[in-house]
């Protein structure tokens, strides 16, 4: 079922809806700051099995995990280092991805991880109110692989059709752009993958980040 969350009543219940479906470990497709997401339960195995079903993956990469919080990022790593905390005080919510260590006792099975998850808070209220509900959902591009990254729910549905319980549609992306990934699991922070936030805007917060290798 679709929800034009443009409309207060319909964003109300389609958030609800969203939120009961995710809980139930069923799909849900929502807006981001970014494009639209299809997204999971991260701590319900078969929801991410059937996120990686309805977007027709055969590899199973772990999927980036969305928080509703900056405190939540604290409970998924064993420990934050300074330059993750530095980063996500000043760019989240926002289009940054932190890749990180996560901690071994979490009940979850995204995939084989090595321990380490990308994780993201993203400046979208519809997202966060889904998230702040739900907890961590594992959330990637709500597209089958190979076709287009959709930019509202009504081009993720003509994709992904049924194998979604709930789309929530909020008008086009404001900014289609990826979100910059940057990897603070070693002794030095790195980016993996230039995005919306420039290198220079990062090194004013961590001045030794390393760019992306060539």
């Amino acid at each position: 079922m679709l929800y034009d969350c443009r409309t207060a009543a319909d964003r109300d219940r389609g958030v609800a809806a969203a939120v009961e479906a995710a809980k139930s470990g069923e799909l849900v497709v929502m807006p981001t700051d970014t494009v639209y997401g299809i997204g999971a339960d991260a701590f319900t195995p078969h929801a991410i099995t059937a996120l990686h079903h309805a977007r027709s993956v055969t590899d199973r990469v772990p999927p980036p995990v969305l928080v509703g919080s900056r405190h939540t990022l604290d409970g998924l790593v064993y420990s934050l280092p300074s330059a993750a905390r530095e980063l996500a005080d000043a760019f989240w919510p926002g289009a940054l991805t932190l890749y990180v260590e996560h901690s071994p006792s979490l009940q979850w099975d995204l995939g084989d991880t090595g321990g380490q998850v990308a994780v993201r808070m993203p400046l979208h209220p519809v997202a966060l109110e889904v998230l702040r509900e739900v907890g961590p959902m594992a959330v990637t591009t709500a597209n089958k692989v190979g076709r287009p990254a959709p930019t509202t729910a009504e081009e993720a549905r003509d994709q992904l059709e049924y194998a979604v319980r709930i789309y929530l549609e909020a008008g086009p992306a404001a900014d289609p752009a990826p979100s910059t990934i940057v990897d603070v699991t070693g002794a030095v922070p790195r980016v993996l993958r230039a995005g919306a936030i420039p290198l220079e805007k990062l090194r004013d917060v961590v001045p030794d980040l390393l760019a992306p290798e060539s």
